[in-house]
């Protein structure tokens, strides 16, 4: 049996159809805005305030094993349920919530680790939506553009592992852009027209790589045609990437690259 905590964009739902499909016993905590899973017989509406619950219907499943997917929002302290756990365990969760939502998710985890309750990779059951190194668009990176790829690498590999920053756009081996709190579109959305510029989608160092992975899609590809940039650069089986097929054909299409480092 295992425990599915799931939020909201896209990959909760293609996670659950691949956990169907391999005909995987599940049971989910519905941590989505809107309670998305609602018609989901095996779903459950809990507050995150409300470990106690939590963690008695996971033993009460006979699970130790779980996994996160999907954007769980940053939980408004001021009206969130707790119970006798919620108010053990709430002080970690609000003192992460200052640093990012990542942080709050790896509170979570710890929290779950204590009580032997062990938290799998998101991507468990779907290896399959996160690409390998290589290149995959006919349209290839540049000499520039590779100095410029590194100087991003270089990067990210000096932030906080707890940062919420997933994603730059990098132009000239010169940082234009970093992604703040509000996410990678409202990022873009503050470049200039045909900016030329790369987008860099990479795990943080030293990120727990069980949650939270950098992710894209056709939206992603689509803001990348739309501010004018040159290419997208993930990390090699550290992302996910949704709708593979109809993202390549669109970058092939606008002579966009897309390059797995």
């Amino acid at each position: 049996m295992i425990g599915l905590f799931l939020g909201d964009t896209d990959f909760p739902e293609i996670v659950l159809k691949k956990i169907k499909k391999l005909k995987k016993k599940y049971f989910i905590i519905d941590f989505s805005k809107n309670n998305k899973f609602k018609k989901d017989k095996n779903s459950y509406r809990i507050s995150i305030g409300q470990f106690g619950k939590i963690i008695k219907l996971i033993k009460k499943k006979k699970s130790n094993k779980v996994l996160f997917a999907g954007k769980i929002a940053r939980p408004n302290l001021k009206s969130l349920r707790l119970d006798l756990k919620g108010i053990y365990y709430m002080p970690s969760v609000i003192k992460a919530s200052k640093i990012g939502d990542a942080a709050i998710i790896k509170s979570i985890i710890n929290i779950l680790f204590n009580e032997e309750i062990k938290v799998i990779s998101s991507i468990h059951f779907n290896p399959e939506l996160s690409l390998k190194k290589g290149i995959y668009t006919k349209t290839k990176s540049n000499k520039n553009e590779n100095n410029s790829i590194k100087k991003a690498i270089n990067y990210f590999n000096k932030i906080n592992n707890l940062d919420h920053v997933q994603a730059l756009v990098v132009k000239d081996e010169k940082i234009i852009a970093i992604e703040g709190k509000q996410g990678t579109k409202n990022m873009l959305s503050r470049l200039k027209k045909n900016s030329k510029g790369i987008l860099i989608k990479l795990p943080k160092n030293k990120q727990d790589l069980r949650m939270d992975l950098p992710t894209v899609g056709l939206q992603t590809i689509k803001d990348i045609k739309k501010y004018g940039l040159k290419g997208l650069v993930l990390k090699s089986k550290k992302n996910i990437f949704l709708n593979k097929d109809e993202v390549i054909r669109f970058a092939d299409k606008n002579n966009i690259f897309i390059k797995v480092i």
